[in-house]
């Protein structure tokens, strides 16, 4: 198996459906910026869907907001290759385009700043203590 943490699992699945121990109104689970704060290159998205591995970096995480010339040279065909999004919310347009670590944050604050890549090697070797 690969994510399997039974208590982890259900408490981010809670998260992701907007019920929870949380007490912030109107949160969302943003997947762009997730994808940028854990997977900031794109090895994992690259490991499970092949149909992206043209696509350089931290671009894997929003396909869509590419150029046709970058879609065609990466081999990816939005709706053929890859399926067009069936939602993209509001909230991911200032993650789009943006790198790991990357400009700082509207309010001032930066954006990743506690997590730090660690490459998918990371999370499938035995030593833990990197």
């Amino acid at each position: 198996k690969v994510d399997y943490d039974v208590c982890s699992n259900y408490g981010n699945w809670l998260y992701s459906a907007g019920i929870g121990n949380d007490p912030r109104d109107n949160r969302k689970f943003n997947m762009i910026k997730q994808g940028l704060d854990y997977d900031g290159n794109g090895d994992y998205v690259r490991l499970w869907v092949p149909e992206l591995q043209g696509i350089k970096g931290a671009d894997i995480h929003t396909p869509w907001a590419l150029s046709s010339a970058a879609l065609s040279q990466a081999g990816v065909t939005l709706g053929e290759t890859y399926p067009q999004p069936v939602v993209t919310a509001p909230e991911w347009s200032r993650h789009i385009h943006q790198r790991p670590g990357g400009s700082p944050h509207p309010r001032g604050r930066r954006g990743p700043a506690q997590h730090k890549d660690r490459g998918i090697g990371f999370y499938f070797s035995r030593k833990k203590d990197a």
